[in-house]
């Protein structure tokens, strides 16, 4: 099957979760069983295109996070395919969407063993949504588009600091294990930021040093679980002391919640090079 390496299916050998390489660091995510696919954030149509001829299978269903070009720009072209159903977040604008989601939703489609519970996460943008459960088979699992990263998170354009922390909380008490296939090929930029901020980590430390020996063959560094980032990104880790004290020092002065430390942490990643 033409994709880079990433995990297979749980129970069905026929049945797998793939990353579809887009622009210069994008991943659209492909669930495949059989002879039927999803994809989830299709910024571009055309890595999409070829992978279902390549493989011979049909378009079933297209998952959105949030309306940004790069996760909804290949919409109009894939929807010509027919037969397709678009979901995405009830509070966006959207090329399509046949049905609209928000918190407590669930979508579920049996030919792929997919079920998948709904989230709101706003922060990114304003009606931002997550996708959590069982996928090809696999599970658990957590598609959450741009809200976070591999060791990071994304960048507050439409959100509040309280909105964003409040969404990645969600995501911290999720099973450790639970495989997180976000959007972006940002991992070693996000944990080199990482190391700045709690350098005497030593499950980033490894994790550091395991990604970079993927990006040296060319594989991604994706997906990471909630165990490893509740380990080792230090957005999640707003309560430990070492992140605090690392906050408050590049902040030059205390604060006295984890949002504080959150907003001081997304303005330092923001400026880090």
């Amino acid at each position: 099957m033409q994709a880079l390496t990433a995990p297979t299916g749980g129970r069905d050998r026929n049945a797998a979760v793939l990353p579809l390489p887009a622009f210069n660091d994008n991943y659209i995510w492909a669930i495949v069983r059989g002879g039927e696919a999803a994809v989830v954030d299709p910024g571009d149509a055309g890595p999409v295109l070829q992978w279902l001829a390549q493989n011979g299978l049909r378009l079933r269903a297209i998952l959105l996070t949030h309306h940004h070009g790069d996760h909804v720009g290949g919409v109009p072209e894939l929807s010509r395919i027919e037969g397709i159903t678009v979901y995405g977040p009830a509070q966006e604008q959207l090329p399509r969407c046949d049905v609209r989601l928000a918190q407590g939703d669930r979508v579920a489609i049996p030919e792929l063993d997919l079920d998948l519970a709904v989230l709101d996460v706003p922060g990114h943008t304003a009606g931002h949504i997550a996708y959590f459960g069982r996928a090809a088979g696999l599970e658990p699992v957590l598609f959450c588009g741009d809200t976070l990263f591999a060791g990071g998170c994304g960048r507050l354009f439409e959100g509040t600091p309280a909105q964003m922390h409040d969404s990645l909380g969600k995501f911290a008490v999720l099973p450790p294990d639970t495989q997180v296939f976000c959007a972006h090929e940002y991992t070693l930029a996000n944990l080199r930021w990482a190391l700045a901020v709690d350098p005497a980590n030593r499950s980033l430390q490894q994790w550091h040093q395991q990604a970079q020996q993927l990006r040296a063959e060319g594989l991604p560094t994706l997906p990471s679980t909630i165990g490893q980032e509740r380990a080792a990104n230090p957005f999640l880790r707003t309560q430990e002391v070492e992140v605090v004290h690392a906050a408050e020092r590049w902040a030059g002065h205390s604060h006295a919640t984890p949002v504080e430390v959150f907003a001081s942490l997304r303005e330092w990643k923001n400026d880090f090079k």
